[in-house]
């Protein structure tokens, strides 16, 4: 692999917000077609990205030269977020991703996903995450059933 094609974890800031905000909406729709379809512009998301997701969560961007291909958000010991562009699913980025946060979570990191994500589901558990809770998601905005799943290091050896 040339240093061209070599992906990088770095810290997200603020000149990485409009392309994030295109991970996050391209990803939702190719792998979420369940979800209702996104009524905020992209220019809406880049803002919720400068001004929510960066302030409040420990954010990493994958970037392959100046591209960024996916994210991650933490906060406190909650992944927030993780996704992708569409188009690099399945090459290891979401694991370099998933990486970095439990080196920056080294209690254990938790995180919610939607029952339906099965996709997202298998891969969190192959990285050693188990569900800790279910709900109906009554409590969330989607009302879509989803489980809180956890990884603890000492779990893991």
């Amino acid at each position: 692999m040339t240093d061209d094609n070599k992906i990088t974890i770095r810290p997200a800031g603020p000149a990485d917000a409009a392309e994030i905000a295109t991970v996050h909406m391209t990803s939702r729709a190719a792998t979420m077609p369940y979800l209702p379809p996104q009524r905020r512009t992209h220019d809406q998301v880049t803002r919720w990205a400068e001004d929510v997701l960066l302030r409040e969560c420990r954010t990493w961007v994958a970037v392959r030269g100046a591209e960024v291909l996916g994210y991650a958000a933490l906060a406190g010991d909650l992944l927030e977020h993780l996704y992708l562009r569409p188009t690099v699913r399945r090459q290891g980025i979401g694991s370099l991703l998933l990486d970095e946060v439990r080196r920056h979570s080294p209690a254990g990191v938790s995180l919610h996903v939607f029952e339906q994500n099965t996709d997202a589901r298998a891969f969190y558990e192959r990285h050693g995450f188990t569900v800790v809770a279910s709900t109906d998601g009554s409590g969330t905005m989607e009302k879509l059933p989803d489980l809180t799943l956890r990884w603890t290091p000492s779990a893991n050896r």
